[in-house]
């Protein structure tokens, strides 16, 4: 019977997924709260709510690709770094690939013989010390790109759903209280599926981000009528 492996290697998309939807989501929500709590022009906290989407999307998306420029521009430096270390001190960079197959539990003789083997091709090698020295994978070149493609387009879904009860009611208040359930419930459906694809326990992950969500709209609703009196 064939065996089926049930991990998931989604990481990095996920990861872009659950930061520009979990932003996307609390952001304009908490400012749409916090205007509700202020002024009873719907028009304005539309207007203000969709200027903070484009705003927060842009400013998510270019944290999210210089994030990813800067992995891949790590990873090159080390790279050089290792190659350069390869070219001057050979026999330091063999014993440390013995020392791993060591660690393995493989007998000298073996050591020697698949540490000879692998030091044959530079390239082989080094990226061998990349991986299991330095614990560090080949980033995806078109890395910083797609990350913030995917962190931006996050943000801006998570942050519409807030947004667009306001659109259909005539005064803030009427607006929050259909804005706060719906957000509230997809707040906790995008705790839950986040923790249940990583594993987690699905039931707490749904409700800690919807709590965290509500409280973070609730200060700022607070915050407003206080200042606004």
């Amino acid at each position: 019977m064939e065996h089926q492996e049930q991990h998931f290697t989604g990481s990095a998309l996920l990861r872009d997924i659950v930061i520009g939807m979990s932003d996307g989501l609390t952001v304009p929500f908490a400012l749409a709260a916090g205007l509700s709590g202020a002024v009873k022009d719907v028009n304005l906290i539309v207007v203000a709510g969709l200027a903070e989407i484009a705003a927060g999307s842009i400013a998510m998306g270019l944290g999210g690709y210089l994030a990813g420029k800067t992995e891949v521009d790590h990873y090159e430096s080390e790279l050089r770094r290792e190659y350069a270390e390869i070219e001057t001190v050979p026999d330091r960079e063999r014993e440390e690939v013995e020392t791993f197959f060591a660690e393995l539990g493989l007998s000298r003789e073996l050591q020697v013989k698949a540490a000879a083997e692998l030091i044959a091709d530079k390239d082989r090698w080094a990226d061998f010390m990349m991986k299991y020295e330095l614990g560090l994978e080949k980033p995806d070149a078109r890395r910083a790109t797609k990350s913030a493609l995917n962190i931006g387009v996050s943000y801006i879904i998570g942050g519409l759903i807030p947004l667009i009860p306001y659109f259909f009611v005539n005064e803030g208040l009427e607006g929050l209280k259909i804005s706060a359930a719906v957000t509230i419930a997809c707040l906790f459906v995008f705790g839950y599926a986040k923790s249940r694809i990583t594993g987690l326990e699905p039931l707490r992950g749904g409700l800690r981000v919807a709590v965290i969500g509500t409280i973070a709209a609730g200060c700022a609703f607070g915050i407003a009528r206080l200042i606004g009196g």
